[in-house]
């Protein structure tokens, strides 16, 4: 009984040491790791699991890429411990970057500035949006104007749709949107589009568009309103000067071209300030009321053309 006991034993013993032999061979020659599976795919091997989990956290899920709002795996990696050649290398960054591209369900953020019906404009952070609507606030809280201004987040999972601009920029364009919805306030009415801001004289008005008068061969081509010579006259929009000098029955005459067809004449004057091919802005003194040309007392003959044809000057003005 000792002798096959003592014979078990030293099978046994030959056999752990057989076992022994060849795991030492095999991890000379042979390395644990872990494939790495999704995609229905082996995408590569890892050394640590852990590691490797830690490292998709601050790489991908906690990255901070621009606009990132949000990032998740569409499918969580499998690992399946295996033995390859000691000589392999781990592969880690190449199937990080693999589940960047290929592995993630990625939402990115910006941020809308919206100025009424005037201006649309895109930022990356709310710090600047809220930078620029509270600039537009504190530069027209004064102001009788009503201004919509809203910040809203915007979403997307394609970040080249994503077209934002400098805060500099930005700013610019809702300020001079802010600044048309205050002048198109401020406006006494439109002719064609051209902003009319300023009467061009206080007075009272003599004669009106379309009387006839012994004085006239056809009906009157404009409104005449009686103030005292001298009298500041101002053109009523932005403009050029087209024409600046003495024209018959109109006496001294400033023609002013706005655009759009549209063109303002100011006749009788006394003085003439403007000058042909000058640019005038809205409410600039261009002339004096006087009585030049056809005339029997001081007023200024005012009229209003598009596309060459008068028309009522009391459909814009007075």
């Amino acid at each position: 009984m000792k002798h096959y006991t003592k014979e078990t034993l030293r099978y046994v013993a030959i056999i752990i040491l057989g076992f022994s032999i060849i795991l030492a061979s095999l991890f000379m020659k042979y390395k644990p790791v872990y494939a790495v599976t999704f995609a229905g795919k082996e995408q590569g091997i890892v050394k640590d699991i852990d590691d490797f989990k830690k490292q998709i956290d601050e790489e991908i899920l906690n990255s901070n890429e621009e606009h990132l709002a949000s990032v998740s795996l569409k499918e969580e990696p499998e690992y399946k411990l295996k033995l390859y050649e000691r000589t392999s290398e781990t592969s880690e960054s190449d199937i990080i970057q693999i589940i960047k591209d290929e592995n993630t369900n990625k939402v990115y953020k910006y941020y809308e500035v919206c100025l009424n019906d005037k201006a649309t404009e895109y930022v990356e952070t709310i710090e600047e949006a809220e930078e620029i609507v509270n600039k537009i606030k504190e530069e027209y809280n004064t102001d009788e104007i009503e201004l919509d201004i809203q910040i809203n987040e915007k979403y997307t999972l394609n970040k080249d749709e994503i077209n934002t601009d400098s805060i500099e920029v930005a700013t610019n364009v809702v300020e001079t949107a802010a600044q048309e919805i205050k002048e198109d306030s401020e406006a006494i009415s439109k002719i064609n589009g051209i902003k009319v801001s300023v009467l061009p004289v206080s007075g009272v008005i003599s004669s009106r568009y379309g009387e006839s008068s012994s004085r006239r061969r056809s009906t009157h081509t404009g409104l005449d309103i009686a103030c005292s010579t001298g009298t500041n006259i101002k053109v009523v929009a932005s403009g050029t000067v087209t024409f600046a000098s003495y024209n018959g029955s109109y006496g001294n005459l400033v023609k002013v071209d706005h655009g759009n067809g549209v063109e303002t004449w100011y006749a009788h004057c006394s003085k003439i300030y403007a000058k042909v091919g000058q640019t005038v802005e809205a409410g600039d003194v261009i002339a004096a009321v006087g009585s030049t040309g056809n005339s029997t007392g001081p007023h200024l003959h005012f009229e209003i053309r598009i596309d060459g044809n008068t028309v009522n000057p009391q459909n814009y003005v007075y």
